[in-house]
């Protein structure tokens, strides 16, 4: 339905690897959680994702942030991410594309939780 532009994006956690490249993108969705996250995993794989580490370098990584305001811990995915107010490389470009939205369990905005963050790790819009 709508995609952010790209930013290249500063490692999180292992910072001894190239600079990231990062987007957002709303989608339709009609199944569960459950089945988008599989297909998302399936992509991964099927694009060359091997497992590494936590925050190791990898080809692709793609993450479910919101699934239409759900909230769930401890099931698989966890919704909204867990980190997902913790990072700029997220916040930018989902500011970017849906200014409306909001986090199902805080309330706010994406550019309110984006503007509350330290400006490192860096992640700056390509043009």
């Amino acid at each position: 339905m709508r995609v952010s532009s790209v930013y290249r994006t500063e490692p999180v956690g292992f910072r001894d690897q190239p600079v990231f490249y990062n987007a957002v993108a709303r989608i339709l969705w009609r199944g569960t959680p459950k089945g988008l996250l599989a297909l998302v995993q399936w992509i991964e794989r099927t694009l060359g994702r091997a497992p590494t580490f936590r925050n190791g370098p990898r080809r692709i990584d793609i993450d479910l942030l919101d699934f239409d305001g759900a909230v769930s811990r401890g099931a698989d995915p966890a919704l909204p991410h867990p980190r997902l107010s913790q990072r700029r490389f997220v916040l930018g470009p989902l500011a970017e594309i849906a200014p409306e939205w909001r986090h199902p369990i805080s309330g706010r905005t994406a550019r309110e939780l984006l503007e509350d963050l330290p400006p490192r790790p860096w992640a700056r819009r390509m043009t």
